[in-house]
């Protein structure tokens, strides 16, 4: 989904915060049950070290759920074969309206 798409849409099932790294944080949304990656007007994936700042795209939208996503690659660092389910770990965000 391009970041002009984002704007026009009004409701998200749910938007995910992939925590990349220390302070990189990664966009996705849900929309009608498909995710997609959100893209800026450059084509590349929209990304920010600022979690508030991905969070203020969706201010006066309608959000079911915000969410931070991280997935631990711990599994194999002590290894551990990689989950078959993943483990990706999902935490609710507030202040979801950002009004």
């Amino acid at each position: 989904m391009e970041l002009k798409e984002l704007k026009r849409t009004q409701h998200f099932d749910k938007v995910k915060l992939h925590s990349l790294e220390s302070n990189l944080y990664q966009l996705s949304v849900v929309v009608n049950g498909k995710e997609d990656y959100v893209m800026d007007g450059k084509g590349r994936f929209m990304t920010s070290h600022n979690k508030l700042e991905l969070q203020s795209l969706f201010k006066e939208k309608q959000v079911d759920a915000m969410v931070l996503c991280h997935q631990s690659a711990y599994d194999e660092m002590v290894g551990q074969p990689p989950s078959m389910a993943g483990n990706i770990l999902e935490v609710p965000l507030g202040n979801t309206d950002m009004a």
